[in-house]
């Protein structure tokens, strides 16, 4: 059994500031080809981060835009992914600009000691879909993931009542 984690915004207006973000958390079941293709999912969103990570150590002087035209070329090179979604790929894109970042912010305030440069993952625990490549059931019960890398239909076991929230307030499926 896999934990998911469905991500909600419950501010009145998708505008303000400071969003609340409230975290369901619900165990998937599946089939062990499901598993597997989670697992494959995960591996690729890894994929893709250390990959951003090795282009901007071959390259220093690229920038946020030249990291996401990055993976655009990455998708069209290998299959496998191009079989992700594309807002899962973005993440991972996402998740190794953030350490980009990081490094530099700390470079900038002359921290003492080591500075965070960014690292390949080994053991990457999670992928996550943004507003697309998911879809919840009617009765609130079931996921489906929509991309090709096979993952279909998986039952969501857990406390929180998912009919008392708006389906357009669940922003990130993880």
């Amino acid at each position: 059994m896999l934990l998911a984690r469905l991500y909600l915004c419950y501010t009145n207006c998708h505008r303000c500031f400071p969003r609340q973000i409230l975290v369901l958390e619900f165990k998937a079941k599946g089939k062990t080809t499901q598993y597997a293709a989670i697992n494959e999912a995960i591996r690729t969103a890894q994929f893709v981060r250390n990959k951003c990570i090795r282009f901007w150590m071959d390259n220093r002087s690229v920038g946020q835009k030249e990291v996401y035209r990055y993976n655009t070329a990455l998708r069209g090179e290998h299959s496998f992914v191009k079989d992700l979604n594309s807002h899962a790929c973005q993440v991972g894109v996402e998740r190794a600009y953030s350490a980009i970042a990081r490094f530099y912010d700390n470079c900038k305030k002359q921290i003492l000691g080591q500075k965070g440069y960014p690292k390949f993952k080994k053991n990457n625990r999670s992928v996550e879909y943004k507003t697309s490549g998911w879809k919840l059931s009617q009765t609130r019960k079931q996921i489906t993931f929509t991309d090709k890398k096979g993952i279909g239909r998986l039952k969501l076991k857990g406390t929180w009542d998912l009919n008392f929230y708006q389906l357009d307030r669940i922003k990130r499926v993880g």
